[in-house]
């Protein structure tokens, strides 16, 4: 994987919209958001990789939870792959986040060549994008955009 992410952008196509979300896919989006706003306040590349990273694994996980049927699934798969089964319209962005998991792997053992600066910031942009697309397909409403987000932490 290079690491110029935004080479490896996925398409801007719109996927189908959703059921209503479950309770349990509203909460891992407002953990999402929160793990967006941790990342973009972490302090080094590494934790801002890893936080973002987490963030859209979440986001993932409230499309799975608005989704995915019991017993679908025949042994360990991660959710990556469960993502592309259950929404195959959401299946580059679960290869291009698949991509990035060993560099979290990397960073979060503490390997600091894992991810630049931009590398986070990146993947940073794409989870929030990730996070506001499945928002709008389960039909949760959406908070202020992140960078408005942290400068009212920041201030406050």
């Amino acid at each position: 994987m290079s690491s110029d992410l935004r080479s490896e952008r996925p398409s801007g196509r719109r996927p189908t919209p959703l059921p209503p979300p479950s309770r349990g896919a509203t909460e891992l989006l407002a953990q999402a958001r929160a793990g967006l706003v941790a990342a973009a306040v972490a302090t080094t590349p590494q934790e801002r990789y890893v936080a973002a990273h987490l963030a859209a694994l979440r986001t993932a996980a409230a499309v799975l939870s608005a989704r995915a049927r019991p017993g679908a699934a025949k042994g360990p798969r991660s959710a990556w792959t469960l993502l592309a089964n259950v929404a195959p319209e959401l299946t580059e962005w679960a290869a291009f986040f698949a991509a990035g998991a060993g560099r979290r792997a990397a960073a979060e053992a503490g390997l600091s060549a894992a991810v630049t600066a931009r590398d986070a910031d990146d993947l940073l942009r794409q989870a929030e994008a990730f996070l506001v697309l499945v928002a709008d397909l389960l039909g949760v409403s959406h908070t202020p955009p992140l960078p408005e987000m942290v400068a009212a932490l920041r201030a406050g």
